[in-house]
């Protein structure tokens, strides 16, 4: 951890709940920013008090040098965890951030902190491997597969001033999540997969491969949808969340 590093730089609550049973933390997508998850901070805040990451380089942090390996960023949220184990702690991770989340909890393990629940949503396992590189392609490639994926408002994207904002940290992530190595690891907490059935960047079966990253229980859950199905399908995948987060509260 940096000396700049703090969970005020790192970790945004919108909704705090300083009483509520369980913490949610969010873990954004590739381009994406803590903003994102607004919805599921409102949400949820009855059940959770949600914590969402804001990476370096987007938002008020985009002055600050972007993390383009998936091994630094974990390394860097890992250390600002440990306090929010007060009780049970549910990760939610989509694209990008599934992994994201799934490195800090193999840190957070090896120091005697377990998530009792990893989401991870819209990203293949890490076992399984495709050989991509949109990160190398031109400004209008790397765009293109962004719209394919619905993942950015067209509105923003056709800004260029807004456009030549985000596509430094859009570049960086895709960097980080296409030269992520192929691990077989495992973590302790439950893991639950959630995918859309239509999702270009995983299949059902790359999702239910997860099964073997978790010495817990795991769950496989298909929705109608692409990449995005987390938005196309935002009260279905809230409710899953909610469940998950009772039944930490339950067990722990």
């Amino acid at each position: 951890m940096t000396v700049a590093d703090s969970s005020d730089l790192w970790l945004r609550r919108y909704h705090p709940a300083p009483d509520a049973p369980a913490r949610l933390v969010c873990f954004p997508h590739a381009g994406g920013s803590a903003s994102f998850y607004f919805p599921v901070s409102a949400a949820l805040q009855n059940d959770s008090d949600v914590s969402i990451l804001q990476y370096p380089g987007r938002q008020d942090r985009r002055n600050e040098p972007l993390v383009d390996d998936i091994g630094q960023l974990a390394d860097r949220i890992a250390p600002l965890m440990a306090p929010l184990f007060d009780r049970p702690v549910v990760f939610f991770g989509h694209s990008m951030g599934a992994i994201v989340a799934y490195e800090v909890a193999r840190r957070l393990g090896a120091d005697g902190h377990t998530p009792a629940s990893l989401f991870v949503s819209g990203r293949r396992a890490p076992s399984t491997h495709r050989a991509e590189t949109v990160h190398q392609r031109d400004d209008d490639g790397l765009m293109a597969d962004v719209k394919a994926l619905s993942g950015t408002d067209t509105q923003v994207l056709g800004d260029e001033e807004i456009l030549r904002m985000v596509l430094p940290a859009i570049r960086s992530d895709y960097r980080a999540i296409e030269t992520y190595g192929t691990e077989n690891g495992t973590v302790d907490s439950a893991i639950t997969a959630l995918i859309g059935d239509k999702d270009p960047k995983s299949t059902v079966e790359e999702a239910n491969a997860w099964r073997a990253h978790t010495t817990g229980e795991f769950r496989l859950q298909v929705f109608d949808g692409g990449h995005f199905f987390i938005s196309s399908r935002a009260p279905e995948v809230i409710e899953v969340l909610r469940e998950g987060l009772r039944g930490s509260v339950a067990v722990g």
